[in-house]
């Protein structure tokens, strides 16, 4: 094996570093004979944090704005972040720490500063939390809450933008360093190259070629697609260049003896790493001893190979535990993502439509900042998705929280409304509270009553007020009429009680017969009239019983006089017709030319009525009275046709 396949090996693990993302590192952390372009420099490498969230806007206090703090205090390990968590105590210690960085002149780390601006939000987002908390306890409505502007915020993005431009500007001068860098070593390999060319020349200018070698160890940075490509034309001239030199044998085997002594210990020490149990410094470490190597020449030609396998295999340990380890945070990141997943999930499952109170929404509130809180427990997922998964989560946070502002919104528009309303209901109340219109006034606060049950919830702060106005109104107005109408009521039980006497005495009557029942009833009638009014919820009742009672002594009456005529007729029959000079048969005639006209008369009346019941309500007064008539017409007709059957029996016996 040649020198070529060493500085190939050399040259793709030696840039890899543990702030590389997770995806980066595992796939160039391979075999060390598998060819791979070189890794760009450590200070270009991207560091393994999540998404940086938008800076949370000062007047943000809802449970969004704490989601976009989830992710970035995980950039550092666990033990760095708790030692920066520890120094820094308040919001003017961090305000400090950027300032400090921004006049140092310095760059600062790129880790730091992204923990100084996720503290710097949370102290920030903790005091407008706090100011919100108070002013909603001291009875402030949630959508008028203005936060007072943080002095110590516009310090803080100042020093931290100062930062930012430094950085760039370094970043820039680092490139254009690099392509400097550049420039210079292809000029040392064309020289090498032109030494390397003759015998002569590799023998005549020793000195100039390891002037070259120590100036091409000198530049570091170059362009990261073209490193592979610099040092393989770079190890090949050299091995040329070597392979020519004939200026003796005792000054070449010396300059092998020396890079062998320095491959031995750099062997020593790359085996030694694998006692190591912190896999990060070792590959770290692991680095730096390949970049030496790459900078050391070769070797004697027939020990090379040997002496590669043994780099080869103590690096290839370093490296299996390394890829073991970001194979393992890997696993951890699947895990993780797993985990964020079914926490998007649950997010997006919470139904809206049926929230409809204060209750309601802060419950499913409660549940989504525990939501939160779950989220910052877990780490990064693969960096591909890490980005995306932090987005859909904090995008299903901010999709509730803005149905729960357009809530409280509408719902306050509706309380508003509900407020004008029941104060339009007190102020009226309030009017009509001195009435002395007890009936009418009554009714009125009753409706009001009503439609005070039917309007909705109104802001807490007035609830209590307006009911206690309102009741108090009704009250005084309720609480008056019942004072006025207690002598009313007097009268009219005393009215009830008189009423129950008439009744009971018809109750007497109708049971009784002579012929002064008649009498006594359109007495007691008369004072039944002469008597006040009775409790409203009486009157109907008392009247019912008081008609029953009546229209059974008039049935009864009617019937036994009906009996007493027909009687007198059969007795005085003969003698009437006698008296007239005429016969039994002219008396039957003319009965039933009568009878004949009194069911024509009810016919009459029968029809009269059918048409007045289709017309007007006008014709109800006179339809009774018809039926009145109609019936005493029937009664008459019966009473006649019994007649009729008397005269019929006495032809009867005389003709026998």
């Amino acid at each position: 094996m040649t020198d070529e396949l060493e500085t190939t090996a050399l040259e793709q693990s030696s840039e890899i570093t543990a702030e590389q993302p997770v995806e980066a590192a595992a796939e160039q952390v391979t075999e060390p004979q598998v060819e791979a372009p070189a890794a760009p420099e450590q200070s270009e490498t991207p560091e393994a944090v999540e998404p940086e969230a938008t800076e949370p806007e000062a007047e943000a206090t809802e449970p969004e704005a704490e989601a976009v703090e989830l992710e970035a205090e995980a950039a550092w390990p666990e033990a760095e972040q708790a030692i920066v968590q520890q120094t820094f105590k308040t919001k003017d210690e961090v305000v400090a720490r950027a300032q400090e960085i921004a006049n140092s002149g310095e760059a600062g780390d790129k880790n730091e500063l992204n923990l100084l601006k996720q503290l710097f939000y949370k102290f920030h987002n903790a005091e407008v939390q706090e100011a919100f908390n108070a002013f909603i306890e001291a009875g402030g409505e949630e959508d008028k809450f203005m936060p007072e502007v943080d002095a110590a915020e516009p310090l803080f993005r100042q020093a931290m933008q100062t930062i930012r431009e430094r950085r760039a500007a370094i970043q820039e001068t680092l490139e254009q360093q690099k392509q400097d860098n550049l420039k210079r070593k292809l000029e040392i390999l064309e020289r090498i190259q032109q030494l390397a060319s003759t015998p002569e020349e590799a023998n005549q200018n020793f000195d100039e070629f390891k002037a070259l070698q120590n100036e091409w160890k000198e530049i570091k940075a170059v362009p990261a697609e073209r490193a592979t490509e610099l040092w393989k034309n770079y190890q090949l001239y050299v091995e040329q260049y070597y392979d020519l030199l004939k200026l003796g044998h005792e000054l070449r085997d010396y300059d092998f003896k020396k890079n062998l002594e320095i491959k031995m210990r750099l062997i020593q020490q790359a085996e030694a790493l694998a006692e190591n149990p912190d896999v990060l410094q070792a590959f770290n470490q692991l680095q730096a001893l390949h970049q030496e190597w790459k900078e050391t020449g070769p070797v004697a030609k027939e020990i090379r190979e040997d002496v590669w396998a043994k780099f080869k295999e103590a690096s290839t340990v370093i490296n299996k535990k390394h890829q073991a380890f970001f194979d393992a945070i890997k696993a951890r990141e699947e895990e993780n993502l797993t985990k964020k997943t079914a926490l998007c999930e649950q997010l997006e499952a919470f139904e809206t439509d049926g929230l409809k109170t204060f209750a309601d929404w802060d419950a499913v509130t409660q549940k989504i900042k525990e939501l939160q809180a779950e989220w910052k427990t877990i780490g990064f997922a693969p960096q591909k998705m890490n980005t995306a998964i932090f987005e859909r989560f904090r995008q299903g946070c901010d999709a509730f929280f803005e149905k729960k502002t357009a809530f409280f919104r509408d719902l306050k528009e509706e309380l508003g409304t509900n407020l004008a309303k029941k104060k339009a209901l007190v102020e009226k109340a309030e009017s009509l509270m001195e009435s002395t219109e007890w009936r009418s006034t009554g009714d009125i606060l009753i409706n009001l009553q009503k439609q005070w049950k039917e309007i909705g919830t109104v802001p807490r702060k007035y609830s209590e007020d307006l009911w206690k106005r309102f009741t108090a109104a009704c009250d005084h107005f309720f609480e008056a009429r019942q004072a006025a109408t207690a002598d009313v009521r007097n009268e009219e039980k005393a009215n009830k009680e008189q009423k129950l006497g008439i009744i009971q005495q018809l109750k007497e009557l109708a049971e009784t017969e002579g012929e002064g029942v008649i009498a006594q009833v359109k007495e007691l009638q008369q004072k039944w009239s002469e008597v006040g009014h009775v409790p409203f919820r009486d009157k109907e009742t008392l009247y019912k019983e008081y008609r029953a009672l009546c229209d059974k002594i008039y049935d009864a009456y009617g019937i036994s006089q009906a009996k007493r005529r027909l009687n007198n007729f059969r007795q005085n029959l003969q003698q009437r017709v006698e008296s007239a000079g005429g016969s039994l048969a002219n008396e039957r005639e003319r009965m039933q030319r009568a009878y004949e006209r009194m069911v024509t008369e009810i016919k009459t009346y029968e029809n009269n009525i059918g048409f007045l019941n289709a017309g007007s309500k006008k014709g109800n007064s006179l339809v009774e009275a018809m039926n009145k008539k109609v019936e005493k017409l029937r009664d008459e007709l019966n009473l006649l046709a019994q007649k009729i059957k008397a005269v019929d029996e006495q032809m009867a016996e005389e003709q026998g």
